[in-house]
Parts: structure tokens; sequence; C-alpha cells
């Protein structure tokens, strides 16, 4: 199939299709652009390219900076939730907040963006196990128990080696944390938790979980993204893991020149050869627009929601069926989420 049918042919499944994009920091940048008083953050600056990828459900961590790490993570994570209400009060039609599966389905229906919340780690409740009860009827109903930093649970991995001191995997309160998320029935994240804590994960939790935004560490060598074994433990809970456009989680640029979207494909080539194509799914983690401050080298690989089509697109390219690329696009998370939420 040439290109632009290709292209021609991604759109159409985008328009169809579930799509989901299972990690986005929206909730930190709604709450940064309200604080210097901006409104309707959603529907001006992120809804216009989310329906030109046809997307239907978002995961917005709740991700805390440092700066605000340990003393203010609380508050902060309380806010960006407000953040989120005060946005819908002003523009309710446009988008939901979901706290099922039969939520999402619901919105999807009107026409709506889904959004579905989960903790970037899990700061915000320091080692009060009740406040986990406290965000879950606040609307959290994921959890990724760590970023790349020591906290409660366990140790995150850090993005590339540094000096560090002896690892850790959970803790003690966070191994009785999984057993906390499996009661209240929330769903399980490793990604940004390091080798020792995924393990112990395996030991102490029984259900499915997911990588929300972590790609192929035999592809490129960051701690950030997940061994082979680590892919075949995920899929053999019946996880899925979602594909991260960071450039540095992708390919090296100093071999390869500019990181894009057949990279990143040949990450889904990879788990869907390890494990097969019901495991990979889109986690795109874009992060451009706060990059801007930080002078990072690192880059989206797409460039935000308006190309994702590039990636479905490359996969048909590379002659995946309508059906592999739907899977990817979205049924495979939603496979995932219905099971936790339902």
């Amino acid at each position: 199939m040439k290109r632009e049918s290709c292209i021609d042919r991604a759109r159409e499944l985008h328009d169809s299709g579930l799509v989901v994009d299972a990690h986005f920091d929206l909730l930190k940048d709604v709450l940064d652009k309200r604080e210097k008083g901006r409104r309707n953050v959603i529907e001006e600056d992120h809804l216009p390219a989310m329906r030109r990828a046809g997307l239907d459900l978002v995961i917005s961590s709740i991700f805390v900076e440092d700066r605000y790490v340990p003393d203010m993570a609380l508050k902060r994570a309380l806010d960006q939730i407000g953040a989120l209400h005060g946005e819908l009060d002003e523009c309710s039609d446009s988008f939901s907040l979901c706290v099922d599966w039969e939520e999402v389905e619901a919105a999807k229906a009107k026409g709506r963006l889904a959004i579905l919340l989960s903790f970037e780690g899990v700061e915000p409740i320091s080692n009060d196990m009740g406040l986990l009860r406290i965000f879950y009827e606040l609307g959290v109903r994921g959890v990724g128990l760590v970023w790349s930093r020591r906290n409660y649970a366990g140790d995150g991995c850090f993005f590339s080696r540094r000096r560090e001191g002896r690892k850790g995997g959970l803790t003690d309160f966070g191994v009785r944390l999984l057993d906390e998320i499996s009661r209240l029935g929330m769903f399980l994240d490793v990604s940004h938790l390091n080798d020792e804590g995924f393990q112990d994960v395996l030991e102490f939790y029984d259900g499915p979980f997911i990588a929300s935004h972590s790609n192929c560490r035999s592809l490129m060598g960051t701690m950030r993204n997940l061994k082979d074994d680590q892919i075949m433990a995920l899929a053999e809970r019946g996880g899925v893991m979602g594909m991260n456009s960071c450039s540095t989680f992708v390919a090296e640029e100093s071999k390869v020149g500019p990181v894009g979207s057949s990279h990143l494909a040949d990450h889904v080539d990879y788990v869907k050869k390890l494990v097969g194509i019901e495991h990979v799914g889109f986690g795109f983690d874009f992060c451009d627009m706060f990059r801007q401050s930080t002078g990072s080298e690192s880059y989206d690989c797409i460039s935000g929601y308006g190309q994702v089509v590039e990636l479905s697109a490359e996969l048909l390219s590379r002659g995946y069926l309508d059906e592999e690329v739907l899977s990817v696009m979205g049924l495979n998370f939603a496979r995932v989420y219905r099971s936790a939420l339902s």
C-alpha cells in the first residue's frame, strides 16, 4: 500500500475505531495554565489535536514535580483534580471525567473525550494507606507506584545511569499498597518502576498490570524501557505496554538521525514478535510543551496528537491488518481497563 493510501486508511481507522492514550500529563498542564489565569485549557489547547487523532480516552496522570515533594505533594495532587473540575464546569459538553468503563463508553457515544485519572507516583499519599481510598473517591482509578525517584512505596528507575546508592524494590508499604489496589478495583501501572520493584510486583500481585508508557530495552537500552523477560511476564498476566514517544526511549539519534514514527513502529514490531500484538498500545507521554523551558535534548518523535495517525499509517505500510492496528490504537488497553473497572 502506498504511503498516501496508508495515511488515508489510518485516518479512517482513527475516525471509526477506539483510540486510547494510556499516559499524558494533562492535569499538570491544565493546573499550570489555570494558575496563570487561563480558562478552558483542555478545550482550547488540547482538544483540537486530540480530535484530529480521533482520541476517545486519555489517561491523565497525577504527577507531582520534584519541587513539591514531599511537603506539597498532597496539595498539588488535589489542586490538579480541582483544576479538572474547574475545566468541567466551563466545558462539560466536550469531555467527561470517568470512573468506570460504562462511563467511558457513554462519553464516546456522546462524542466527548473520556478522561481517567492515574497516579504517576504515589507521593501524594505519602505513607498513609487511607489516602488511597480518598483519591479513589475523587475519581483516581490507576496507580503508578513510582516516578523515577524513591518514595514510600519503592524505588523508581532513572532515565539514564547516574551515581546512586544501593537500590531497593518495593517497601513493606508498597507491598501492602498492592493489596489495597486490588481491593479497591484499581489498575496497576509499572512504568518508572525499577527492575527490582518489577520483580516484587510479580511475586506479590496476582492480577494483570500495564506499563502505560514504556518501550523495549532490547531496542533502546534505557532503564525506563522493559526487558524481554519483563515484557513476557506482563503478557502472561494479560497486560499491555504503551509506546512512549520520547526520542531517548525510542532510538539513538546519533545512529539513526532524527527519531520518528518509523522507529517507534520498530518497538511495536518487537512486541508483536515477542508476545503478540494484543499486548501493545499507545502511551505517548507527549512532553514537548514541558521541555521548552528545560533545555532537554529529548523530543517527541511523534509531534503530538495531530500526528498520531502517522504511527498507524506506518504499521499499515508494514503489512499490519486493520484489526491489528485497531488493537494497538485502543482495543488492547480497553480490554484491561474494562476488566479492572467494571
